[in-house]
């Protein structure tokens, strides 16, 4: 039988292990609040994963989530290789397409990632730019 100042087996939530806890209170004849006897530290009562709890029912583990999905991280010069056109310098009067590869006198070479009425995005190796393009 539980009882306050007893020992109960418990998932520590400092330690991250079932150990042996000290009951500190009870609610309704099931330890409520305990004190890990390893690192002192006070938390609800979690019974162990695969214990059979007071109600008779087994204690399930927690659902594992997969493994997050390493970013990847690619290199300016790298992305600028895989636009294929050949740089072009960049002008007002020209216009310009997606993918295209710009060479701009105070920017260096950048490739063209998104297109709008008389505006390009140019993206560069320091950061990306908002460019003008098709004025006459």
């Amino acid at each position: 039988m539980i009882k306050v100042g007893g020992e109960v087996d418990a998932l520590c939530s400092k330690c991250e292990l079932t150990l042996a806890h000290t009951v500190i209170a009870m609610v309704g004849g099931k330890p409520a609040k305990v004190k890990c006897n390893t690192c002192k530290g006070e938390h609800k009562f979690r019974p162990a994963p695969g214990a059979v709890a007071s109600t008779g029912s087994v204690v399930k583990k927690k659902a594992t989530r997969p493994p997050r999905e390493k970013k990847v991280v690619v290199s300016f010069e790298d992305a600028l290789a895989a636009h294929k056109r050949p740089p072009v310098p960049y002008s007002l009067k020209r216009r310009f397409v997606v993918d295209d590869v710009v060479d701009h006198p105070t920017f260096g070479r950048g490739f063209v990632s998104a297109v709008r009425i008389d505006k390009i995005d140019v993206t560069f190796s320091a950061e990306p730019r908002v460019l003008v393009h098709g004025r006459a």
